[in-house]
């Protein structure tokens, strides 16, 4: 398994192109008939929310991991 910030940053790289493609995707599905970009559209959407939630998941998981390393630790 890859290490929690291996894998928000991958998140994160995702998350941002698929953004950044937004402009270009009403481009690329402009020939479509209506429904078939309303479909293609709203798809596009369920992935960005689908990796925004992952992303939140990740960075919780991070702070979970975070406090649980660096909690109280035995004197030496």
């Amino acid at each position: 398994m890859l290490p929690i910030h291996t894998r928000i940053e991958r998140t994160e790289r995702l998350l941002r192109r698929m953004e950044q493609d937004a402009t270009l995707m009403a481009v690329r599905i402009a020939p479509l008939a209506a429904d078939h970009r309303a479909s293609a559209m709203s798809y596009a959407e369920l992935l960005r929310s689908q990796a925004r939630a992952e992303l939140a998941r990740l960075m919780e998981e991070r702070c979970s991991n975070e406090m649980t390393s660096t909690g109280p630790q035995p004197a030496d």
